[in-house]
């Protein structure tokens, strides 16, 4: 009988945590709250409608190419903005490099702006892969992975992993892998048609 007790608690208690979960969240996107990241439950692709979307702000960091220069999110305003997180030791990272410039090369012209999040690297070998790449979109040394807290609770681990965030930089989609032009392009480009 106390398991059978001890069981309905427990399962009261989930059932209590994920509804204030649910709400805590719905809350803070309903007031324009700022984004949390939630564990996907497996799930590698998450896409967010506009009315559930949480704004990122305080992204920031030292420019990868050129030392001593921050470059911020707000940087970019209005526009739409795809947070790219790699590493040069990150082989699905170097795959997927040349991908993200032509997204930045098609969409840039729609107000499109790709951002590197550059994490766990060394500033040379990152810098070196950058420009042997001829990669155009500016990147954010990060080795601590410090400026990530700005989207938080997102696991500082997952790399690579690429977030699409709208024109008032809220989370629209979010990949938690390697991704082709293919795949990525479509998804901004639909962002990037919504209305301001």
């Amino acid at each position: 009988m106390r398991k059978l007790v001890a069981r309905v608690g427990v399962a009261l208690a989930a059932v209590a945590l994920v509804a204030g979960c649910a709400t805590q969240g719905d809350d803070a996107v309903a007031n324009g709250g700022e984004f949390t990241f939630v564990s996907p439950g497996g799930q590698t692709r998450l896409f967010y409608e506009p009315e559930e979307r949480g704004r990122v702000s305080g992204l920031a960091g030292e420019s990868l190419l050129e030392e001593g220069k921050k470059i911020s999110l707000d940087d970019f305003p209005g526009q739409v903005v795809v947070l790219n997180i790699w590493g040069s030791w990150c082989g699905p990272c170097r795959s997927e490099a040349d991908d993200l410039q032509a997204v930045q090369d098609k969409a840039g012209p729609q107000g499109v702006q790709v951002l590197g999040i550059n994490v766990r690297d060394d500033r040379t070998a990152a810098a070196d892969f950058h420009r042997d790449r001829g990669l155009t979109y500016p990147s954010i040394f990060d080795p601590s992975g410090r400026s990530l807290l700005a989207l938080r609770q997102f696991p500082r681990s997952t790399v690579p992993a690429t977030i699409v965030l709208d024109r008032q930089h809220r989370v629209a989609a979010i990949f938690l892998t390697e991704l082709l032009e293919s795949e990525l392009l479509p998804e901004v480009q639909k962002v990037a048609a919504e209305p301001a």
